[in-house]
């Protein structure tokens, strides 16, 4: 079998199956790499981009605003435990920053 799809390389394992939950997660998990918590995941590097990482937790707030209403209880806890999450490792970081 081609380690490639439609000119792309293929992805190894299963992917995930394609819902709200897993969408929150991959941002999230995003941002935590560009915080600099975890390393990237193609790199092995920890490195940060704290301006991309802000971008994802507000696109990550901008989900939470347009969803509102419409989330299974388990949806919004997950989003709103993600993003208080998120916003607190934001903040440590941009005072340690700003502290150097």
């Amino acid at each position: 079998m081609s380690d490639t799809v439609c000119g792309c390389a293929a992805f190894k394992g299963p992917m995930p199956e394609v819902t709200f939950s897993t969408l929150i997660l991959s941002l999230a998990s995003a941002a935590l790499v560009q915080l600099g918590e975890v390393p990237d995941p193609d790199s092995g590097q920890v490195e940060e981009d704290i301006t991309t990482a802000r971008h994802n937790i507000d696109v990550l707030e901008m989900l939470r605003q347009k969803t509102e209403g419409n989330l299974l209880d388990e949806e919004k806890k997950l989003l709103d435990g993600i993003l208080y999450e998120l916003r607190m490792k934001y903040v440590i970081k941009c005072k340690s920053e700003n502290a150097s």
